[in-house]
């Protein structure tokens, strides 16, 4: 006999979890059977109370449940972490070998089975986000199973630091924090600032204070895609960030980079980066904002660039923003066609999982047929495998990444 509480959800909830989407949503639910707490386990089932899986409650979310099992063999203790772990671990030191494993994305929520939390590693430090109350309430557990595989394993790792100063904490009934996370056995982890190696680069790392976990992995091979093409270009890098594009086609040869970001930060620590791997002649950061560098070029007919990289934050975060979004994306593109000669190059991505990609497809024909060029593809590319895309939870889809010619 299981003794967890039952959610009876919806035939249109049922869907969902049969096809192995792992969100019930409040309104999917009908009745439920017995007590619980918020961040306890419970069992999701059919209205004729058929099990399909069980996973973590939490009534201030509006996704009510959120499934890590649809075993009903599972039991929840320390041994289920461990293999999770090691599954999640084993799976990347497969698809990011050698130097790759020691900078890449360790969990990746809902794609490893994990929901709400992404932990980053950074050489020697592990940078975690908790974004699910049921992940909250058993981190000390998962994040000590975790330092213990990857020490035994023979990896060096000194610290966990924890960034949940996030406002979506908030709307899960929990507060935001950040700081270093207490392992059971460990020395202290000392200041929260390390060194890695992206494609042979070398970049400073402040996890305390960096955008989101310290640095964006999800681009590495990508990057990789643009120094392949770059020897003896002009680029520009708009939303240059810590200038990691630009170091690429910097390192693949590139005549000279321009890499532009709206934060002062941003550019100091892409010249750093530049003057630490011996490539500031040819990379210069530039504090500007990039929609009106871009329009200032195109009023002056400017031809000083012919590849440019357009590397935009998410412009939308929801549904609803998302016709602000094409908007915002169409104008970047539509203006880098028209600067770019025939025969130039251009790179351009959305990282927003609401940006669908039949829509930031559709976007770039339109800005082609206004700018009147037609683009010759590359690459269509995505995230790194270590952000695995999972087929039955579309959100874990988001990085489209396009190379292309102008023609």
């Amino acid at each position: 006999m299981r003794e967890y509480t039952k959610f009876y959800i919806t035939p249109k909830g049922e869907r969902a979890a049969r096809s192995g989407h792992p969100w019930v949503y409040a309104e999917e639910i009908t009745r439920i059977e017995g007590e619980y707490q918020n961040g306890d386990l419970v069992d999701v089932v059919t209205n004729k109370g058929k099990y399909l899986g069980t996973g973590f409650v939490n009534d201030h979310s509006k996704i009510r449940v959120r499934l890590i099992s649809t075993n009903t063999n599972d039991k929840f203790d320390a041994d289920f972490w461990e293999r999770r772990l090691r599954y999640a671990i084993d799976y990347r030191r497969t698809v990011m070998p050698g130097a790759d494993f020691k900078c890449c994305r360790l969990i990746f929520g809902e794609a490893d089975h994990f929901p709400g939390l992404t932990v980053d590693r950074f050489n020697d430090i592990l940078v975690a986000q908790t974004l699910s109350l049921g992940i909250e309430v058993r981190k000390e557990l998962i994040f000590n199973l975790l330092y213990k595989i990857l020490r035994e394993q023979g990896e060096e790792i000194r610290g966990l630091y924890e960034r949940n100063d996030v406002k979506i904490r908030l709307l899960e009934g929990m507060e935001e924090n950040k700081g270093w996370f207490a392992f059971a056995e460990a020395a202290e982890p000392g200041e929260p600032l390390t060194e890695i190696v992206e494609n042979g680069i070398r970049y400073n790392v402040d996890v305390e204070n960096g955008q989101k976990t310290g640095f964006f992995l999800d681009q590495k091979y990508n990057r990789q895609a643009i120094a392949k093409i770059a020897k003896g270009k002009h680029v520009l890098d708009c939303f240059t960030h810590t200038g990691a594009f630009a170091l690429n086609a910097a390192a693949g040869g590139a005549a000279a980079v321009t890499a532009v970001d709206i934060s002062a930060e941003a550019v100091q620590m892409t010249d750093a980066n530049a003057s630490k791997n011996g490539l500031d002649k040819v990379v210069k950061g530039l504090k500007a904002n990039v929609f009106d560098l871009l329009s200032e070029l195109v009023n002056n007919k400017s031809r000083e660039y012919d590849f440019i990289i357009l590397d935009p934050p998410a412009f939308t975060k929801s549904g609803s923003t998302v016709k602000n979004a094409i908007r915002g994306y169409k104008e970047i593109n539509l203006k880098a066609m028209k600067l770019l000669p025939r025969g130039g190059y251009l790179a351009t991505c959305s990282c927003s999982h609401f940006m669908k990609e039949e829509l930031f497809v559709q976007m770039l024909h339109d800005a082609a047929a206004d700018a009147n060029v037609q683009l010759r593809q590359i690459e269509a590319r995505q995230q790194s495998p270590d952000h695995p895309i999972l087929w039955n939870v579309p959100e874990t889809y988001y990085l489209k990444f396009y190379i292309f010619q102008v023609v």
